[in-house]
Formats: structure tokens, sequence, C-alpha cells
């Protein structure tokens, strides 16, 4: 099959959600072989059905808590064995947290955000560099998300773990240029983007989604909040040979919001 990602074989994390099936859609109708990976099992394995219905053995899933090593060393193995490799990693699960000032924050909201969005993707990189040095050229992409850049009040352990994320970036693509190993790695910083994680600000509208999507669009010159396609594109041109000179580099994804 032609595409821009003809014959790569993906790995996407948190790959049932908003943004994962974005990618994983893109990523399939644009050549590659994917392996979806989500705490949901079942989720990821409706989604990659639905996609080899209509692009025939594209997509395998499993089930994946991000949290957990032993799940990193048999999700990467598999993947890798049932793909016939493993050429671009994209660290995409995450969560957000309550909105919580620091007086009243909580040890168990920092904990389990430092799990899922930073510690995680320490985790794939470890385990999975060992196959995209074999399958090089590969690519490693990081989502983080524009309050990785830009702090908020109430999003401590949010902004902090997305900024570890953009700064672990850079060790590995420093690592892996440094060595030889013909392993890009970025990362990728969205504003908001239509996807469950904006749940907590539609709360605070009293739940209506409308009103919270118009308010949070305010300060995006663009005036809209993103589509999960969006950034869907800009994971598939880093996960494309077309993206080959780029590395350690971070893409904002976020209507001009960081411009003014």
């Amino acid at each position: 099959m032609s595409g821009r990602v003809a014959g790569k074989r993906v790995l996407i994390t948190g790959g049932a959600g908003g943004l994962g099936q974005a990618m994983a859609w893109m990523m399939a109708r644009e050549g590659a072989r994917l392996a979806i990976s989500d705490v949901d099992g079942a989720a990821a394995e409706r989604l990659a059905q639905a996609i080899n219905d209509e692009i025939a053995d594209a997509a395998v899933a499993y089930a994946h808590d991000v949290r957990r090593e032993e799940d990193w060393a048999r999700v990467v193995e598999v993947a890798a064995r049932d793909l016939g490799g493993l050429s671009v990693l994209v660290n995409n699960a995450g969560v957000g947290g309550p909105l919580a000032f620091a007086e009243d924050d909580t040890v168990e909201n920092w904990q389990r955000q430092f799990e899922i969005n930073l510690r995680s993707v320490m985790l794939g990189c470890k385990h999975a560099m060992p196959h995209l040095r074999a399958a090089a050229p590969a690519a490693i992409v990081n989502i983080s998300s524009l309050a990785g850049l830009v702090a908020a009040p109430g999003m401590g352990a949010y902004n902090a773990t997305k900024a570890g994320v953009w700064m672990y970036t850079k060790t590995v693509a420093l690592e892996a240029a440094k060595n030889d190993w013909n392993v890009r790695c970025n990362s990728v910083h969205p504003v908001f983007i239509r996807t469950p994680i904006l749940d907590p600000f539609t709360a605070m509208a009293g739940g209506d989604e409308a009103k919270a999507h118009e308010r949070l669009a305010r300060g995006i010159p663009l005036k809209r909040i993103g589509e999960p396609d969006d950034v869907a594109y800009c994971v598939l041109y880093l996960a494309s040979d077309e993206s080959r000179f780029v590395t350690g580099a971070e893409f904002k994804i976020d209507g001009g919001a960081t411009a003014q």
C-alpha cells in the first residue's frame, strides 16, 4: 500500500481515545501497520477491527496499562512480533486531573499524572528503543501539551508532567543522534483539542460543552479549539521520512495562541 508512512510499523499508546483514534486512522490510511494499545483493551480491539474492515490486516490491539513496566515489556515485544518490527512509537497516553491550586492539590493527583503522563514516556522509550534502532530510520513522537510550555493556575501536576515530556524528548533525541542510532524524537504540544480531556472545563460551564469550548477559544487567534486531526497531521509528518532532518524539536498545535 502506498502512502506517506507506507511500510512503517507503528505503536500508538492511548490509541482508543480521541487523539489516538485520529492518529490510528490517519496512519493506516497512509500505509502504516499499527499496534493500538490502550488501558481499555476492548475499545482498542474495536478500533483495530474497524480499521481492518476498511484496510485489511492494518491493525492489531492490546490492553496496556502504561504505568506498569511489565506491560510495556510485553506490549513492545508482542507488537514487534506481530508487526514484523517497530519503526515508530507514539507516546500518546495521558490524563488530566482536577483543577486545584497548590494548597488544595493532592499527592494522589500528582502521582497519577506523573505515572501516566511522564514516567510512561520514559518506559516507552526504554523498551522500544532496541526495536527502533533495528528498524532505523525510526521515530518517537511524544505527545506533550501547550501546558508543558505555558503555565496555568490550578494545573500544577499537568503543567509539570507535560513540561517533563518536553525536556525528556530532547534528551532522548540527543542520545540517539550522538550515538548514530538514526532514531528521531520530537514532541507535539496541542492547545485545547476536542477530546474528553476538556471535560473539567465543560463541568465548570455547568455541563454546557459549546459554552465551554467558546470560552476556551477566546484566547486562540484562529478563534476555535482544535480537532483531533489537527494533531494527527503533525504526528503523521513526524512519523514519516519527510521529517528525516527533524529531531529534538517541539511542535505547537495552538491556533496561534503562543504567537501573541
